[in-house]
């Protein structure tokens, strides 16, 4: 989609279109941005809950999962602020804004001197996240205009979510070498320098989405930008659809934080290592996000609502997969994150598009910060249950709970969404 229009006063030499290919330098700025995102996050994903039992002692597990109710909370809030902050400050400000609140992120979890300062920098690394990654993601969409909203929500999820795999990754076997603090989470310095440099470069996206709303229907008197207030009870409840996209979102991003505390602890306990560890948990993370740029096309052509439903029927096998080849344990981590990877790169952008399709371009950011609420506030809804039931019944019952609320949620995805067409 190309669209010319006429641009504003004062960057005449410049006109404003709408499509990937039309902006394919800015997007491919914020497509780096985006990996430097995933990467500071996924400093955490091997090596955090094993500091927490190792270095710090916790017995609980609900104590050492804590750090993840922090971050889960904390970008649910600023997921929903964000979409609100865009009524009164530039997208590019807001991004630039979550990189100076992150800076301090990988030299707290490196040197911290107790697990409470732990928690602490995953209440910033939440605000980080929830700023930067609002940004990136409706930064694209601005861009590319609405026929091609799941590919760039694919390629927006494939940058953050394939560099958040590739860190585990390295953070395991640096882990292996070097020990488990300092060492893997100074590699965070390189994405926060990376992405605050490369924020203060983009453009911002204000008359794209001037330009969307020119070509947009025109709704009802006061329609087109409603409060915060009516678009969360719009997107949470009284629209179906995205009730729908918004429940499927919570229990997709639960099962990404139980997996989050549990897997390392688990197949630790079944005797693998932390390379092995950092393997699994970066497999994972790294299918869901390459996984992205084919389902996300895919997700244009055929629908969301296939992609949501079959992606979290998928996942949910990956659970009962894991315990089923538990005596292998290495096999039964590889298995599970490969179908996990896979369900959930079917799921994630086919859901942002769905919301997108039924949101209004004038409260867009504000339906997608609603959404994105609900799916992060699953993070810490699956820390809180993984260290509930594990504290009470177990690892193993961790994984039961998750498989089968996964298939129930896909099939209530399957009940409530209806498919849109692109405006």
């Amino acid at each position: 989609m190309s669209t010319v229009t006429p641009v504003a006063a004062g960057t005449a030499a410049r006109p404003v279109r709408l499509g990937l290919r039309e902006n394919r330098l800015q997007f491919t700025l914020l497509v780096v941005v985006t990996a430097a995102v995933g990467g500071l996050v996924g400093l955490e994903r091997t090596t955090i809950p094993l500091i927490g039992s190792e270095i710090f002692h916790l017995t609980s597990d609900l104590a050492v999962f804590s750090f993840i109710i922090a971050f889960g909370v904390t970008k649910a809030l600023t997921n929903l602020a964000a979409g609100a902050l865009t009524a009164r400050f530039r997208r590019k400000q807001l991004l630039v804004t979550g990189w100076l609140i992150g800076i301090p992120v990988p030299f707290v979890l490196a040197w911290a001197p107790a697990w409470g300062w732990i928690v602490a920098a995953n209440v910033l690394l939440g605000i980080n996240q929830g700023l930067t990654w609002s940004m990136t993601v409706n930064m694209k969409i601005d861009l590319v205009g609405p026929s091609r909203r799941g590919l760039a929500t694919g390629l927006n999820e494939a940058a953050g979510y394939a560099s958040l795999g590739a860190t585990a990754l390295v953070t395991g076997y640096l882990a292996t070498a070097y020990g488990l603090r300092p060492t893997p989470e100074l590699i965070g310095a390189v994405f926060v320098v990376a992405g605050l440099a490369l924020s203060l470069v983009v453009r911002d996206t204000a008359a794209h989405v001037a330009l969307e709303l020119a070509q947009h229907p025109r709704p009802a008197e006061d329609e087109s930008r409603p409060g915060l207030r009516q678009v969360f009870l719009h997107t949470s409840w009284r629209d179906r659809s995205l009730r729908g996209a918004s429940q499927a979102g919570l229990v997709n991003n639960l099962n990404d934080g139980l997996t989050w505390g549990v897997f390392p602890l688990l197949f630790t306990d079944h005797g693998l290592g932390l390379a092995a560890v950092g393997l699994i948990k970066g497999l994972y993370p790294l299918l869901w996000g390459f996984g992205q740029i084919p389902t996300g096309h895919l997700a244009d052509r055929i629908g969301r609502k296939p992609l949501i439903v079959t992606g979290m029927l998928v996942q949910a096998v990956g659970f009962v997969m894991a315990l089923a080849l538990l005596d292998r344990p290495l096999l039964a981590g590889i298995v599970s994150a490969v179908l996990l990877g896979l369900g959930t790169a079917m799921v994630y952008p086919a859901l942002i598009a769905s919301v997108s399709d039924h949101a209004h371009p004038g409260w867009r950011a504000n339906a997608l910060g609603t959404y994105r609420f609900w799916r992060d506030i699953g993070y810490a809804a699956g820390a809180l249950v993984a260290g509930v039931l594990a504290d009470a019944l177990g690892l193993n019952a961790t994984i039961v709970a998750a498989a089968a609320l996964t298939a129930a949620s896909g099939l209530f995805a399957a009940w409530l969404i209806k498919e849109k067409a692109a405006h």
